[in-house]
């Protein structure tokens, strides 16, 4: 028998330490094994933790990374519903934000935030789960 494994695509990037970040997400908390967020707004996200960077037609950037990190981690919670919806927009704004301090040019960050607005709402449905692949 040829061993098998299991797998799910689409990663690219991998956290190599902790990253805490304070977000204005007052009085939700929950806990999953890569990431956490506590009723003070402040998110952990344990290294360790993979997702795919900044989606769609776009580029990664540096200015990219760490709000399509932090919005990454927003949309799994919601998917494994863990945070409800109804906080989607505001996962969206603090992309938005990040890419801003990150030093990404306002107009192309408004355009990010646009197209999340517009077309992003599935990546936070339970729905959209990755499924399980499997090899050979």
């Amino acid at each position: 028998m040829i061993p098998v494994i299991h797998y799910c695509g689409g990663y690219k990037y991998q956290l190599t330490r902790d990253y805490t970040v304070r977000l204005p997400i007052a009085g939700q908390e929950f806990e999953h094994d890569y990431f956490a967020l506590y009723a003070d707004g402040t998110m952990i996200i344990r290294a360790g933790y993979a997702w795919d960077g900044p989606s769609g037609p776009t580029i990664d950037t540096k200015s990219f990374m760490r709000g399509s990190l932090v919005h990454d981690v927003l949309y799994q919670a919601m998917r494994l519903e863990l945070l409800d919806r109804s906080w989607r927009e505001t996962a969206d704004r603090i992309l938005k934000e990040i890419c801003i301090e990150d030093g990404m040019w306002k107009w192309r960050a408004q355009m990010v935030y646009v197209a999340v607005r517009a077309w992003a709402a599935p990546a936070a449905h339970p729905d959209h789960r990755r499924r399980e692949m499997v090899a050979p």
